[in-house]
């Protein structure tokens, strides 16, 4: 059997597999953000390991974790965790999607005129180094105090064996690392006052790494398993999906939103805001297009109405409403893919007196489809072009969404067995793959053998029908972006 963690934003999901890749157990905790002021979003890098302890006891409780071979880690990516020299957690870890960070990209736009080139990306608020830069600015005793820069799973694997490592996948979302060399660039770390002494050691993603501490293999009642060093969330998604080779590519329904595209190369693109990292398998690079509030969005607003997100799914399809005049801006955290604006803000227009709560979750749907087809727009300007897509992540259990997503993409879209598992599974694969490469079987036929694409539950076919309504409706929904920018930026000034 072989462990996979998923370190999300909402809670930790543990999976187990067989060495058929067969899913026998999954559990998850729940974790909290804080957003102190007005764009910040934080979480207590304790309460991570609180919950991972939490989900391996309820794994426990249904199999026999002394059967296990190997654990592998996938995690949100771009966080910032700070040490100091004793290893000890300095502040709370600044999130993917904080946005308090735009003056510090704009300074190292400025600054390092290399970034582009040697990252491939665009400097943006998500991104590690603008935050790292940030708490310079703004927290210079913490500064003063910081010896080493942690992605969020990183922290979770330090806490497992003591060591400081990373993957290139995830790594690659930090502005620190050169994909091209899959290594940490002394340029690049220089720009926010860094060297390489401050950062974990880079692995592909299915390196044996070492194995848990004495101590900690003790404390969970585990073996002194080995571990590998993981995949960022959305390139380990890629692994549970069998998502591994050129042309082949996923959507994402998870907290954010993800469109995801595997290339042969690093092909950077940063003017179209396309991310361009590595994979978590060596010998292969992705592009993605990111939305900042996909399933975010709809547990915001069942949370606003006092509801649940099924309560809310099953109020929508039993008024068989399939259209609404109601519009939807999903940028309640700021956006990414297409505008790089923290300042964007969550918009319905369109509101009367007869306007219902089906029609507010519908046009939730349909705005978060909109945001995904910016993505791939960007992606297809970036040279990126995928045919059929497979769908992950918790948003992606809803049949009504798939639909509404494949007609306003005007793409089919495969939901596949296992789709709500999404990275555990990719974790719990690499760590398959490091074990049994360590038995020495080539790590090529492994891929080939183990990171298939599960089963078709359901192939959503775009309707004919419905382009006229979707097109005339994105028209609308990019122009109001344009048209309330401007005041996005003054509403996030307006002193309270």
């Amino acid at each position: 059997m072989y462990l996979g963690l998923d370190l999300g934003t909402s809670g930790i999901k543990g999976v187990v597999i067989d060495d058929k890749g067969t899913v026998l157990a999954q559990e998850s905790a729940s974790l909290t953000v804080s957003s102190p002021q007005p764009t910040w979003s934080e979480q207590d890098p304790l309460s991570w390991w609180q919950a991972c302890v939490e989900v391996i006891a309820q794994l426990q409780d249904r199999l026999d974790l002394g059967k296990l071979k190997a654990v592998g880690l996938s995690g949100q990516m771009h966080g910032a965790t700070l040490l100091n020299k004793q290893g000890e957690v300095l502040r709370p870890c600044i999130l993917w999607n904080d946005g308090r960070s735009q003056a510090q990209c704009d300074a190292l736009m400025a600054e390092c005129p290399e970034l582009m080139t040697r990252s491939g990306n665009l400097a943006m608020p998500g991104f590690t180094a603008p935050k790292i830069r940030w708490v310079q600015d703004n927290e210079p005793d913490i500064f003063a105090q910081l010896a080493y820069v942690l992605l969020p799973k990183d922290y979770l694997m330090y806490r497992l064996t003591g060591l400081m490592t990373t993957d290139c996948s995830d790594a690659a979302g930090t502005l620190w690392l050169n994909p091209e060399t899959r290594q940490w660039d002394d340029i690049l770390l220089a720009a926010t006052g860094l060297t390489q002494s401050n950062m974990p050691t880079v692995h592909e993603g299915s390196d044996l790494i070492g194995h848990l501490s004495p101590s900690v293999a003790e404390e969970l009642g585990l073996p002194l398993l080995p571990i590998v060093a993981g995949g960022g969330d959305n390139a380990a998604g890629a692994v549970g999906m069998g998502i591994t080779s050129p042309g082949q590519g996923f959507i994402s329904l998870g907290t954010s939103g993800v469109y995801f595209s595997v290339s042969e190369s690093h092909k950077a693109n940063p003017q179209n805001t396309v991310h361009a990292f590595c994979h978590a398998l060596p010998h292969r690079w992705h592009q993605m297009g990111v939305t900042l509030s996909a399933a975010n969005s709809l547990a915001w607003l069942a949370k606003l109405l006092d509801k649940s997100v099924p309560e809310l799914l099953d109020a929508l399809e039993d008024s068989d409403m399939l259209r609404t005049n109601v519009l939807f801006l999903p940028y309640i955290s700021g956006e990414r893919t297409p505008h790089n604006d923290p300042f964007a803000n969550g918009q319905f227009v369109g509101l009367t007196n007869n306007t219902t709560t089906e029609a507010m979750t519908l046009a939730v749907l349909e705005g978060v489809a909109f945001s995904l087809l910016d993505c791939q727009n960007a992606l297809h300007s970036a040279g990126s072009s995928v045919e059929a897509l497979s769908l992950i992540g918790g948003g992606a259990r809803s049949a009504l969404w798939r639909q509404i997503i494949a007609n306003v993409l005007n793409k089919i879209l495969v939901y596949r067995d296992g789709g709500d598992v999404g990275p555990g599974l990719g974790a719990a694969r690499l760590a398959l793959l490091g074990e049994q490469q360590s038995q020495g079987q080539d790590l090529e036929a492994l891929i080939a053998q183990h990171c298939t694409m599960p089963e078709i539950l359901e192939e959503h076919h775009p309707e004919e029908s419905t382009q006229d309504y979707y097109q005339e409706k994105y028209a609308l929904y990019q122009s109001l972006y344009q048209a309330t920018k401007g005041l996005n930026l003054r509403l996030s000034q307006l002193t309270l």
